[in-house]
């Protein structure tokens, strides 16, 4: 069996300028900070962000928003973050903010080989722009292409040393649908357990779609 635990210098080297990455959390649930703290120390820069938001300017990614590394972000909300709503006013920073369903679906989609789908979420909004549209059944939807990513930087409770991962409660948030939407995957977890260990019945993510294992206290 291939050895997936890395330090988290080794996880942050792989962030390159430019590269378009996804990290998981809900808020403040589910983050990978160990991991988001070692890129703000890389000074790595311009690169696109898709994640559920920007959570805020002392925690996870919105420490990089404060640090001006993106140059483009996709996210459902600004969260608690007073500086993405500045940077994104005063167009500092590219934000493209998306429903929330809508964005789990193009996470979703991109991890399952599908180019896209139809929503009906947006219609008569200004989501409607520069957007293909279709009528089903009556009905009008709005065409939303999946996304794919370069590198995903996901979060875990617990993980084997094969990968598989397990994920508490709101813990799981987008984390999962990441681990199957990017080229490369590395997972933060608070703790590394044996290979048996961990009951396959608590898995949440099979370890075949985890590249690297980063654990949070070494």
């Amino acid at each position: 069996m291939r050895n997936k635990i890395i330090s988290v210098q080794e996880a942050a080297s792989m962030v390159k300028d430019g590269m378009t990455i996804m990290i998981g959390g809900f808020t403040f649930f589910g983050n990978p900070t160990k991991i988001t703290d070692a890129l703000l120390e890389s000074g790595v820069k311009n690169l696109t962000l898709i994640a559920n938001d920007n959570v805020a300017p002392d925690h996870g990614v919105g420490k990089m928003i404060v640090k001006h590394q993106f140059k483009k972000i996709y996210a459902t909300h600004i969260a608690r973050n007073p500086e993405a709503g500045r940077q994104m006013m005063t167009g500092e920073t590219d934000f493209v903010l998306i429903p929330q369903g809508t964005m789990a679906e193009k996470i979703r989609a991109g991890g399952a080989g599908i180019g896209g789908f139809y929503t009906p979420t947006g219609i008569g909004t200004e989501l409607e722009e520069g957007k293909e549209k279709r009528v089903i059944n009556g009905k009008e939807y709005l065409f939303e292409e999946g996304f794919r990513a370069e590198l995903a930087i996901i979060k875990a409770n617990v993980a084997d040393r094969a990968g598989n991962l397990f994920m508490r409660r709101t813990a799981k948030n987008v984390n999962p649908l990441m681990a199957m939407a990017a080229d490369v995957v590395i997972a933060q977890a608070d703790k590394v357990v044996e290979v048996g260990e961990l009951d396959p019945e608590l898995v949440t993510v099979p370890g075949i779609l985890i590249d690297y294992i980063v654990e949070s206290d070494c």
